[in-house]
């Protein structure tokens, strides 16, 4: 008695060859960041060859005993969340006023939001470095009202003004898309039921659109961590943030097994916060709107 093993049908070998789509992009990105990150990873577990070689975490250990990493560490936090909070208090009123209006005037709103993406980071930032350099209007402005003394060129206040703008679309953008799919028709009928403006808004909308804020706050928080280029043109050494030190490491003290260490570092921290923020986010939108719907019934 023979058996005949059943051929594979068509759907299945369909489905199995779409997988070798994806190689050409595994490939791109196991090349150009896999492996930059594990060369990282292992340059900063190797001990100088003055000091005999091999594997230490010793790298890991002088980030926390050096006053200066650390330091530098606090103030990109600081300046990142600051640029984080100015980003959503100036995005989220504007999302949310991109959504109240005709399509038209959406989309000159949305236009100008992607201008940004289609002008250079430099000229974006040499712009900047105009406006806000002494004898610029900003400080002819600041020195009308007696403010003129305040430098913002070379300080942390021009960074973070810069820094703002330069990422304020990444936070409108998620903010849009995630207002844009809440369903207005939920508010007036929070309305018919008694329920003030304020009410409404804080019990109905702002639930619903926690999901783009923390998406939001995400991207712009992470990439705030690791900017260069702003920092580097508008900022001072004496105020350098995390991505001047990494560069003065790697092209300057050359070392390079120190700057592995502390780029791990950076991206630990990031990645932790990301999925905090994720699991928070995703945990308080849906209490939020089970409540919602509870109170509703």
């Amino acid at each position: 008695m023979t058996t005949t093993t059943p051929a594979a049908s068509p759907t299945r070998r369909r489905v199995n060859a779409n997988w070798l789509l994806l190689i050409p992009s595994l490939a791109l990105l196991t090349a150009i960041l896999l492996v930059p990150l594990v060369q990282s990873l292992l340059r900063s577990l190797q001990a100088p060859v003055t000091e005999g070689g091999g594997w230490t975490f010793d790298n890991y250990a002088k980030l926390f005993t050096d006053g200066v990493t650390m330091t530098v560490l606090g103030r990109t936090a600081s300046t990142a969340l600051i640029v984080t909070l100015v980003a959503f208090l100036l995005g989220y009123p504007y999302a949310y006023f991109m959504t109240r209006v005709s399509d038209r005037t959406r989309a000159v709103l949305l236009v100008i939001v992607l201008i940004p993406f289609w002008t250079s980071v430099m000229a974006r930032n040499f712009a900047w470095l105009t406006i806000l350099q002494r004898g610029g209007p900003v400080h002819s402005v600041l020195d009308f009202f007696g403010l003129g003394d305040i430098q913002l060129v070379g300080s942390q206040i021009g960074v973070t003004i810069a820094m703002s703008q330069v990422l304020l679309p990444f936070m409108v953008l998620p903010l849009f898309s995630a207002l844009s799919g809440i369903d207005r028709k939920l508010l007036l009928a929070a309305r018919g039921l008694g329920s003030s403006p304020l009410v409404a808004f804080w019990k109905i909308y702002w639930p619903l659109s926690r999901g783009g804020v923390v998406a939001g706050l995400i991207l712009v928080f992470t990439l705030s961590l690791g900017f260069y280029v702003t920092p580097a043109l508008l900022g001072s050494p004496q105020q350098s943030l995390i991505a001047q030190l990494l560069a003065q490491r790697t092209t300057q003290l050359l070392d390079f097994a120190g700057a592995g260490a502390l780029g791990m570092l950076v991206l630990v921290v990031t990645l932790v916060l990301v999925a905090w923020a994720n699991r928070v986010g995703g945990t308080i939108s849906a209490i939020g709107v089970v409540a919602t719907g509870s109170k509703g019934r």
